[in-house]
């Protein structure tokens, strides 16, 4: 009997340390990535109404959504968070971010921060994607939407990528968005997530705070403010047990697979 208790408590006591040593100390705060709110098919899609069921489980559940520069300052300054904060953000910058997502984040007043292809701005494409107008984005920026820089045409930076024009899509895509909103541009988000050390170095010359990757790059728990790591959000996640209180944990960095850069 006592060796069963003293193999029990050994048990307990290395849960213990293995929780406050190794797992806790990974809490990371969860950016979670959205694209399209509407009711097409497809992984980028989250309906209106998922959507809306996910902010209301954020609210219900005392998280307490913060913004991307909150977020970056406190990397910066090496300042851990306190559990339950979140941050918002959208990718491409498509007009049912206005027509749906908005709404419903002013409903329950969260910020959030879109990442916008400054050259889409305002264009219909065959493909059926419409992307927000300058006028949208000015309103949203009013009611604390912020954003952010997607490049000029959702470049790709991959290893064989032209240095000059990588330079101009950056550096342009900042130079573009604070033109036409009067407001400063201070975070990037390299499109599909995808980037390279030269391209990193690109985005911190042109004057950026930091930017966004989706599960590429080494920086796993977001020590690395240029390559912050997301958590894609689908339509599904109120549906499937656990899985959106998974994401927002703050520890499903720590069982998510990390991808090369490129």
């Amino acid at each position: 009997m006592k060796k069963i208790l003293l193999s029990f408590s050994l048990f307990i006591l290395s849960l213990i340390i293995f929780y406050f040593f190794w797992f806790s100390p990974k809490y990371t705060v969860p950016i979670l990535m959205y694209h399209n709110i509407g009711y097409e098919k497809g992984s980028f899609y989250v309906s209106p109404e998922n959507f809306a069921k996910q902010m209301e489980y954020i609210k219900k559940n005392g998280y307490e959504v913060i913004t991307l520069n909150e977020l970056v300052t406190n990397i910066r300054g090496k300042k851990p968070f306190k559990r339950n904060k979140v941050v918002i953000t959208f990718d491409d910058g498509y007009r049912d971010n206005y027509e749906y997502a908005f709404g419903i984040l002013k409903k329950f007043s969260f910020p959030a921060t879109i990442f916008i292809i400054s050259d889409f701005v305002g264009k219909d494409f065959t493909s059926g994607k419409e992307f927000l107008n300058w006028e949208q984005i000015i309103l949203m920026s009013q009611d604390k939407i912020s954003f952010g820089a997607h490049t000029k045409t959702h470049f790709n930076f991959g290893s064989q990528m032209d240095s000059l024009a990588a330079q101009e899509e950056i550096a342009g895509s900042k130079k573009a968005i604070e033109e036409k909103t009067k407001l400063p541009v201070d975070y990037f988000c390299y499109p599909s997530g995808g980037f390279n050390e030269k391209a990193k170095e690109l985005v911190k010359q042109a004057g950026f705070k930091g930017a966004c990757s989706t599960n590429r790059g080494f920086a796993k728990f977001n020590s690395d403010e240029y390559e912050l790591k997301r958590i894609k959000v689908t339509n599904s996640d109120m549906t499937k047990p656990f899985s959106f209180y998974v994401k927002l944990s703050g520890f499903y960095n720590v069982f998510k697979r990390s991808r090369n850069s490129y």
